[in-house]
């Protein structure tokens, strides 16, 4: 299962961006995707998860001001980040988990895409 996250890029404070991840493998079946983001020296941090049935979750620091959705026809996932700022700036990488065939039955995957980079100018 490969993720692909693009859609980052340079904005100014109080701006908006809408980055979007797309999984894609065979008859795969994607449960939980989420976005991460890393900053430079600093440790990995959710930025918010959204389950198939489309129930959401947040990390405190973007609540209220980014949303994460998700078209499960075409395994898409967008997040639409507004009021962004400084502190906002780092690496976002999408994580995806579900079931994919193997053989006659089915595995468990989880896979994590290379990151799109977001840099919010102040």
């Amino acid at each position: 299962v490969q993720l692909q996250a693009s859609g980052g890029g340079l904005v100014q404070s109080g701006g908006s961006l809408r980055p979007s991840c797309a999984a894609s493998g065979d008859r795969i079946s994607v449960e939980v995707m989420a976005w991460y983001r890393q900053a430079s020296g600093k440790q990995r941090e959710l930025v918010g998860s959204i389950t198939s049935g489309g129930s959401t979750n947040y990390g405190d620091s973007v609540k209220g001001r980014f949303t994460i959705s998700r078209d499960n026809a075409k395994n898409m996932m967008y997040l639409q980040m507004n009021s962004l700022k400084p502190e906002d700036t780092a690496v976002y990488l999408c994580y995806a988990d579900g079931r994919e065939p193997r053989f006659w039955n089915t595995r468990r995957f989880t896979s994590w895409g290379q990151g799109t980079q977001l840099t919010v100018s102040s």
